[in-house]
């Protein structure tokens, strides 16, 4: 393994533009209580002040969200954007049917039915409409989901097209035709512009983040004594998990331990399926998954999984050893 001071790289998913310098702030603030958390209270200074690593947030949004950039924007799907979002917000209904079964939580079950009921309305009349009105139906299906008590309080989302615009964005890294597989390469080459091979780096991954990693840390040469990630869709089957590169999926060979976590609220992950479906990496490393409980509705954000102690401790103690 590398010498020198370690390096701590946070990887950020879905979402509109953003400000590195807030989010990097925002996303220590939330390791640091993490850290208080599993009484390493000590450690707070040396981790937000930069003197226990050097700490980068790796910024691609612009990737995605400056009008004419390789990712799109707009007001209307592309339709290569419909196959992906089908199969994700498919993933998403099941998770939620299980979340809220009719018996427990009626009027949650009807909200979770009556999405379900026009996502297969989308579904059936996909062949006879363009991708503009299959756009607007898969609209009403977030719109729908929004409706869930306590989900539009707390999201980050204020409408169905802003929360679909952003899902689409995993279907667009994803995607290997020229013009979007030219926008892989340049995601991942902004996650890892300035890291050091010769000093560790501890990644911590979130959401669509953690899809970039996966690749990005397939062609890093440096150690990488602990790899987080937080509320993955790794292993969401078909819309995921089968168009990863490399394939099949295995964890990256740098890699000297890999741990995994869900909350079982968050509809976006693939539950505790990552550890089983990804294998190790030749030296028999892979993921160790558990669950944390974030409570409350929308948990697929990144500082809410980082104010857990059990995400932060091993942060923390990786970057010390």
């Amino acid at each position: 393994m590398g010498t020198g001071k370690p390096q701590l790289l946070f990887v950020h998913g879905i979402g509109g533009l953003r400000d590195a310098a807030a989010d990097r702030r925002r996303w220590l603030e939330a390791l640091a209580k993490g850290a208080r958390g599993a009484g390493l209270a000590d450690m707070i200074s040396a981790l937000t002040q930069g003197w226990l690593a050097d700490v980068t947030f790796a910024d691609y949004s612009d990737l995605f969200n400056r009008r004419g950039a390789q990712g799109g924007t707009g007001g209307e799907l592309d339709e290569s954007d419909v196959p992906f979002l089908l199969g994700l917000l498919d993933s998403m209904l099941e998770e939620l049917a299980e979340q809220f079964p009719p018996e427990s939580s009626p009027v949650e079950a009807r909200v979770v039915l009556d999405a379900r009921f026009q996502l297969d309305a989308a579904v059936s009349g996909r062949q006879s409409q363009g991708a503009g009105e299959i756009g607007r139906r898969l609209v009403g299906v977030t719109t729908t989901v929004l409706r869930l008590p306590g989900l539009r309080r707390t999201a980050q989302w204020v409408n169905g097209w802003g929360l679909l615009s952003h899902l689409a964005q995993v279907g667009r890294y994803l995607d290997r035709r020229t013009k979007r597989a030219e926008l892989g390469s340049a995601v991942r080459a902004r996650v890892l512009d300035g890291l050091d091979p010769a000093r560790p780096v501890v990644v911590v991954s979130h959401s669509l983040g953690t899809v970039v990693a996966y690749e990005a840390l397939h062609t890093y040469e440096g150690d990488v004594p602990l790899w987080v990630t937080l509320g993955s869709p790794l292993a969401l089957g078909a819309v995921v998990l089968d168009r990863l590169v490399p394939t099949p999926a295995h964890c990256p060979a740098r890699i000297a331990a890999w741990l995994n976590f869900w909350d079982r609220d968050d509809i976006v992950v693939g539950r505790p399926h990552l550890a089983n479906w990804i294998l190790p990496s030749e030296s028999g490393v892979k993921a160790l998954t558990a669950p944390v409980d974030s409570r409350g509705l929308w948990t697929h954000t990144a500082t809410k999984y980082l104010e857990h102690r059990e995400v932060a401790r091993p942060v923390i103690e990786a970057l010390l050893s």
